[in-house]
């Protein structure tokens, strides 16, 4: 499948990232949307075989081990992190994370039921019980963990700029002054930017979806484009001979594994696999098959117990 249509497809199913607010909006390319760029689906070739576990006084366990199914709440328009390509087909880091805590809880990846779930609607698809867990690029807050629990975290990210492959004079938030610089409208990146007056309001490109900034990144419209690392590697993964990450991330962003609020023995057990994932290697080589396509190194974090 062409960029275009995985532009399409990533715009189409942006709900998460499409934010509202003020701020002027560009018009979106016809070209240069992928740069060339597959959407095909591929794996870190990580395989995960379903453990036969024992979890007392979890509830959530329960349902899952009596269902023999898990249900899963995901992204499916962030390529190399939560995505689903043209045909059905599902990848990236969130998604075998997803896939090996699944297999870690007794059930084969194969038999995961997947719900693409807006941010929005994250927390009252956990506490109503809609989903088992939740993996995708979900920042551990304190408000939110008055409504659900956490494991992990399993990634840290933190915003950065995606350039132009040949770009050397953006090295940093602090050299963005005099370039165009676009993020989802409204968003708290932008707002960042602005606020910090990282460059000049007439500079400040906004669009609904992160994908239609990469457009205009390609169509060298707009000098960079600014989200969380973890994003935008992934749209790096995609296009690696045109795309790059800065690497020096100005904000902290921590992902975690959305559960029951209190079901801290379910909490436990997802935290011991994290765990065994971080020390095995596991961790590591989903990381280097899918995000670490972008060429961006990354460890595992440290669990907050």
């Amino acid at each position: 499948m062409n960029a275009t249509r995985s532009s399409i497809v990533v715009a189409g199913a942006v709900l998460a990232l499409a934010v509202t607010g003020c701020g002027k909006e560009g018009t979106p390319t016809s070209s240069g949307s992928g740069g060339g760029a597959s959407d095909a689906c591929t794996t870190s070739g990580t395989t995960f075989t379903p453990a036969t576990p024992t979890i007392s006084g979890s509830p959530t366990f329960d349902k899952i081990k009596s269902a023999g199914t898990v249900r899963v709440g995901v992204k499916a328009d962030q390529p190399n992190l939560g995505y689903k390509d043209a045909s059905g087909k599902r990848c990236g880091f969130d998604i075998e994370i997803a896939q090996m805590i699944a297999a870690g809880l007794g059930v084969d990846p194969s038999k995961i039921q997947y719900s693409e779930i807006p941010s929005a609607n994250r927390e009252s698809a956990i506490k109503g019980g809609q989903i088992d867990y939740y993996v995708g690029t979900y920042s551990i807050t304190d408000d939110r963990k008055k409504i659900v629990s956490f494991a992990g975290p399993y990634f840290v990210a933190g915003q950065d700029l995606l350039v132009r492959k040949d770009e050397t004079a953006i090295t940093g938030k602090d050299t963005l002054q005099g370039k165009k610089v676009c993020s989802a409208t409204g968003s708290t990146p932008i707002q960042r930017v602005r606020d910090e007056k990282l460059t000049e309001d007439s500079n400040i490109v906004e669009f609904k979806t992160y994908s239609e900034c990469v457009s205009q990144l390609l169509d060298s419209k707009v000098d960079a484009v600014t989200t969380d690392d973890a994003i935008l590697k992934g749209f790096a993964a995609q296009n690696p001979s045109k795309l790059k990450v800065v690497g020096k991330p100005f904000s902290v962003e921590k992902y975690g594994i959305g559960l029951p609020l209190d079901d801290k023995a379910m909490r436990t057990a997802v935290n011991a696999l994290l765990l065994k994932s971080f020390q095995d290697g596991t961790w590591q080589k989903i990381y280097d098959g899918t995000l670490g396509k972008s060429g961006s190194a990354a460890k595992p974090p440290t669990l907050e117990q």
